[in-house]
């Protein structure tokens, strides 16, 4: 079956003013969290989710066939792409996480990993992710995933930084032996040194022009994931070059409201992608979330009415909603300054 991503990508890469837009699940929440990042059941029985109800969780969102791109760790991969076939009649591309990165290790509360400048380190392996197994064969490799997400943080360390771009180099010429295409996730200075808050927009968009300056076509990220710092700097980075696809990760979770404005938001200054994750886990109920996300990014609803439409869908399900229709029609957040 055709998938929608490699559709979108195309359209895209032909027309950059088109309004074709890719939106992905991210579901590697156990490379990162530990066992509470998996999100809770909720209900009176509140408890962390299992390792299956969060597959489960992949699998429903899977067959909705809403989302264009499902992200997994390489063992949730090899489970349902690989073993149990899931996505091989489905219009959503199988990804998987390639880098792990000290700065996203959050497992327990007393992780000292994401004040520390971030190291870069793979545990994924690439014939893992396509075929199941080290040393596939190239039929073997169809098996599974050809796609993943590969991710950096500079920090302004001219030693430390240097050992991240000398990896994602080599992870670059592993990928195009084996054929396995990957987006890149740029994070802001997770410690950087001497840089203000007010820098770091520029910072990154000038950190990513450079890197992917001295890679020819056949090396590039399909599309970038980075923080949305607001218009300017995203306008900035998508008029920069327009073979360039930016897009964005969803964050940390807030009102409904926040989710669907940042996205509205961030497409209308350039971006033509989005990966939400907690955003998306947290939620009451993720397939009517995804939904409304949907509709926000092919231009149905706007932020306001999707809120209202996602409420009155949780009504019709008899789901109590975390916040009222009003509190969650609000924007909290005041932590992100635009630059004026």
């Amino acid at each position: 079956m055709e998938k929608t991503f490699d559709r979108k990508l195309a359209r895209l890469q032909a027309d950059s003013s088109c309004r074709a837009f890719i939106l992905a699940d991210a579901k590697d929440a156990d490379m990162a969290l530990g066992i509470h990042g998996l999100g809770s059941t909720g209900g009176r029985d509140d408890r962390p989710r299992t390792l299956d109800e969060y597959r489960q969780c992949v699998r429903e969102i899977a067959r909705q066939g809403l989302v264009d791109i499902m992200l997994m760790s390489v063992s949730t991969s090899d489970r349902l792409t690989i073993q149990e076939i899931l996505l091989a009649d489905s219009a959503v591309t199988p990804a998987i996480r390639a880098n792990d990165a000290t700065d996203i290790s959050l497992a327990g509360t007393t992780s000292r990993y994401s004040s520390q400048p971030s190291l870069p380190f793979r545990t994924a392996s690439l014939d893992h992710a396509m075929g199941g197994r080290e040393n596939c064969s190239p039929d073997e490799r169809t098996r599974g995933a050809d796609l993943g997400l590969y991710s950096v943080t500079l920090n302004n360390d001219a030693e430390r930084d240097a050992r991240t771009l000398t990896a994602y180099a080599e992870f670059r010429r592993d990928a195009e032996q084996k054929g396995f295409r990957h987006f890149l996730e740029v994070f802001p200075p997770n410690a950087g040194h001497g840089l203000q808050p007010e820098d770091i927009p520029r910072v990154d968009n000038d950190s990513i022009v450079r890197l992917l300056a001295g890679v020819a076509s056949a090396g590039q990220p399909q599309f970038l994931k980075i923080p949305y710092f607001g218009p300017r700097a995203m306008e900035t980075l998508a008029t920069y070059d327009s073979s360039l696809i930016v897009g964005i990760l969803g964050g940390a979770t807030g009102t409904t409201f926040e989710s669907f404005h940042m996205v509205w938001e961030a497409k209308r200054y350039g971006a033509r992608a989005a990966l939400f994750g907690r955003s998306i886990n947290s939620d009451e109920h993720q397939p009517s979330f995804v939904e409304m996300h949907r509709r926000v990014v092919d231009d149905e609803l706007s932020p306001k009415e999707a809120v209202r439409a996602y409420h009155a869908e949780l009504d019709r399900r008899k789901i109590c909603a975390q916040r009222s229709l009003d509190d969650d029609s609000r924007q909290y957040d005041q932590t992100r300054q635009y630059e004026s």
